[in-house]
């Protein structure tokens, strides 16, 4: 049986009209690679990294609804800072999954009705910026898939069995994704299911609509935007957050 996105239909909106749209923010990782430290509750500035995340959302004019997804342990937490923010856009708090696609899964059935577009982002990527936003949003409404991105600075060695260069990757037409991935909710759902139906491991929420035949559109990202990853990240974050201020 075939499926008919609803991105098909949002071109027959009237004049002025935009998709409503749900920002999933995927908050339910281990922070691995921390050392130990909760990268999503630990302060970045004068407040925790995820509150970072959501008030960023909380203050683009294009998103209607955030769902957080997050660790059963960190619900409470992330339920007072919400409260305490005022981040009166957050809709629902809800449990994570063992993996981060079915984390996503989760957020994405939790997601208003209305909801025809789906902002995925990481949680831990607490500097996007309004621009950047704006502009993924606003191109997946006219594209049905979007994410941004930026260009490669390093140059890329592929190597082989024993550690030794096999070759070297031209980097013209590479680029390093971002989140918030945006999606038409259909396409992304259907995506994901397809994905887990398979068994594949995918690194991102692009590589499951890849996987389907459809083409994502990259948007400007910026190197501002990055992901909490590790310790030193952190101390980059605070870097950054001191410039923009």
């Amino acid at each position: 049986m075939g499926i008919t996105f609803s991105w098909a239909h949002q071109r027959r909106r009237k004049p002025g009209e935009r998709p409503f749209c749900t920002a999933v923010i995927v908050a339910a990782g281990t922070a691995s690679r921390m050392g130990g430290i909760d990268k999503i509750m630990t302060n970045l500035g004068d407040r925790p990294v995820v509150v970072h995340s959501l008030l960023a959302f909380q203050r683009c004019p294009l998103v209607d609804e955030i769902v957080v997804v997050t660790s059963e342990e960190r619900m409470t937490d992330v339920n007072q800072l919400v409260l305490q923010w005022d981040c009166t856009k957050v809709s629902r708090i809800v449990r994570g999954g063992a993996s981060r696609m079915e984390s996503v899964t989760i957020g994405i059935s939790r997601a208003d009705k209305r909801a025809r577009l789906i902002a995925i982002h990481d949680g831990a990527r607490p500097l996007v910026s309004q621009q950047v936003l704006e502009e993924v949003i606003s191109t997946a409404a006219k594209t049905a898939a979007a994410a941004p991105a930026v260009p490669l600075k390093d140059t890329i060695k592929q190597v082989d069995d024993h550690n030794r260069i096999s070759a070297t990757v031209p980097r013209e037409n590479l680029r390093a994704v971002q989140t918030p991935q945006v999606f038409d909710r259909d396409l992304i759902t259907a995506a994901l299911t397809k994905a887990k139906g398979e068994g594949l491991a995918l690194t991102d929420d692009c590589a499951a609509v890849e996987a389907m035949g459809m083409k994502v559109t990259l948007t400007k990202g910026s190197e501002r935007n990055i992901k909490l990853t590790t310790p030193v990240d952190l101390a980059i974050g605070e870097v950054l957050l001191c410039q923009q201020d």
